[in-house]
């Protein structure tokens, strides 16, 4: 397991997964999977019953998960040990993180995610103004806080919220849930052009990646994507996990072959 989320920014363009935890009773497999088709991390999401950012795919990939038994802690702690040899990043909501280790609050969740191999985490619904000592907390336990940057936030926003990341920069296509688009928005290029003009972290968008050539698109600006609802719908559509992992190795293939500007400030 990697020890840091150290993501590059000046080689092919990042691939990063979503992978729903608990969505089928071999969904380790598709980290795994995952991984050896190419992947540079692995984003896993938690089941969570009021997903503010997750549109209808992502949100029948938590059900069927929850509807399994899946629970946030019990099924961070299948990752225990599992060395697939690029860092994992857990996605959940403000709520679980508060709540996982209700005794020692946000500080006890990220020690959590250490104890068990996380190597970042991604809390959309924590307000940049509100996240202090969750940062501070994630930064002891060796956790990169990765923050989000939307196409409404300004210039001076999107600098804020650089300085505050940490492992990378994720950005939003649009101001929508995240699920499957017919065109990658305009804004996607937009606001990770805006972005890289602040950083020296590597910038990734997400939110609508819907096929190939949208990840193409989107890497002509930034250092990478995140692919998440095509693969649950296929998941949840009932293709076995081997067809979702050529899905991943489909987006290597075609990234491998990309040439972007690496990112800096």
């Amino acid at each position: 397991m990697s020890t840091a989320l150290d993501l590059r920014a000046d080689g092919p363009p990042l691939v990063i997964p979503y992978v729903m935890a608990g969505v089928v009773p071999d969904w380790l497999d598709l980290v795994r999977g995952a991984a050896e088709a190419g992947a540079d991390a692995v984003e896993i999401g938690l089941p969570f019953s009021d997903p503010m950012l997750d549109g209808p795919t992502v949100q029948r990939a938590a059900a069927l998960s929850a509807a399994r038994g899946g629970r946030p802690r019990p099924l961070l702690d299948e990752l225990a040990g599992l060395d697939v040899g690029v860092p994992l990043v857990v996605m959940t909501y403000a709520n679980v993180a508060m709540t996982l280790t209700p005794d020692r609050g946000v500080a006890g969740f990220v020690e959590h995610l250490a104890s068990v191999g996380v190597r970042g985490v991604i809390v959309p619904d924590l307000p940049l103004e509100e996240s202090a000592e969750y940062r501070a907390r994630a930064a002891e336990a060796g956790v990169a806080a990765v923050l989000l940057a939307a196409p409404s936030c300004g210039d001076d926003r999107c600098r804020e919220i650089a300085r505050a990341s940490a492992g990378f920069v994720y950005c939003m296509s649009s101001m929508r849930v995240t699920g499957e688009r017919a065109d990658l928005a305009a804004t996607a290029g937009q606001t990770a052009r805006r972005v890289k003009a602040v950083t020296d972290l590597p910038v990734v968008t997400g939110f609508g990646i819907s096929a190939v050539e949208h990840a193409v698109q989107a890497c002509e600006d930034a250092d990478g994507v995140v692919i998440g609802s095509v693969l649950m719908r296929m998941l949840v559509d009932g293709a076995p996990v081997a067809e979702v992992v050529e899905e991943v190795a489909a987006y290597r293939r075609a990234l491998s072959s990309v040439h972007h500007s690496p990112a800096g400030g």
